[in-house]
Order: structure tokens, then C-alpha cells, then sequence
């Protein structure tokens, strides 16, 4: 079978540096319903309660609880991932890529990748639907690619306009 690419398009959260890098934090909340794969009647069964149950769980939360580094721009972020009502550990094997001054008022961003592979069960993720010669239409697990831009935010940072 193939493989479903999709995306949240609404989602919030932060990234604090600490001196130490080891005690710095990243959060993010997404708005479960902003599920977008390109086809209308899929991201539909995905807010379901087959899968995601927007309804009664409209939020996906992460949040670190500890950053370790590996090598050069390699890190681990690990912490809870909260989805349909279940938190479970989650590693993020995370990539640095460097930061820029650029955009508005030169803002400075730096960017991340982050990956990681969730077992659709832990979460009661737990459709089933088999094609005729018993293959799953879904496959058992989730595997995430996080692509992360970051800003520079100080009390005194001008918000973009929209």
C-alpha cells in the first residue's frame, strides 16, 4: 500500500533556551481538527472517532522534559505526547539546522528536523479495516517529520503583520 503524507495546519507552542542546554524546553499544542492530507473524505475519518475524535479530544499536546545532546547537531528531545486522551513517551531524534537573521525586522529564526515513530495502538488509536485479501488499510504505526522554524521572541519583539 502507500503511504499518507499530511500536516496540522493550526498549532501553537515554544522553545525556551536555558543556559544549560540539557534544562531547555520545547511545548507545542495542535489543534487536532487542522488535520489536512489533501483529501477532504479522509481528513473527515481522521476527525472521527475512528481515529482522532476531534470532538472529544481537540487538542494534541507535547511537551519535553528533557533534551540530551548525541553529537554535533544531533539531540533527543524526549517528554509526553498527549493524543486521544492517552499520553505516552515520546523520542524525537532532532537535528539543528542553524539559525538566520532574516524576515521581518531581521528577525532571528533557526530551524530544526525532528522525527519519530508512534504506534497507532498506544494512543487507542485502534481502526481496523482489512481490503478483501486481509491486508490493513491503516498500518500500525505513524511516522512523524517535523520540520521547525523558531523566532527570537523578547518582551520588545514587534509582532509580524498578518
Amino acid at each position: 500500500m502507500a503511504n499518507v503524507h499530511g500536516r496540522f495546519t493550526r498549532f501553537r507552542g515554544g522553545i525556551h533556551i536555558a543556559e544549560r542546554m540539557e534544562d531547555s524546553r520545547v511545548e507545542v499544542v495542535i489543534d487536532a481538527s487542522s488535520i489536512n492530507t489533501g483529501n477532504n473524505t479522509r481528513d473527515n475519518h481522521l476527525r472521527s472517532a475512528d481515529f482522532l475524535d476531534v470532538e472529544n479530544f481537540p487538542e494534541i499536546h507535547f511537551a519535553s522534559n528533557r533534551f540530551t545532546w548525541r553529537s554535533g547537531p544531533k539531540w533527543t528531545l524526549q517528554g509526553p505526547l498527549t493524543m486521544h486522551g492517552v499520553s505516552r513517551s515520546v523520542t524525537l531524534d532532532t537535528t539543528y539546522l542553524g539559525a538566520v537573521n532574516g524576515g521581518y525586522d531581521q528577525e532571528l529564526r533557526c530551524a530544526a528536523l525532528a522525527t519519530a515513530e508512534l504506534h497507532r495502538e498506544d494512543y487507542t488509536l485502534n481502526w481496523r479495516n482489512m481490503l478483501a485479501r486481509g491486508i490493513a488499510v491503516v498500518g500500525p504505526t505513524v511516522k512523524l517529520e517535523l520540520d521547525i522554524q523558531a523566532m527570537y521572541r523578547s518582551h520588545d519583539t514587534p509582532t509580524p503583520p498578518e
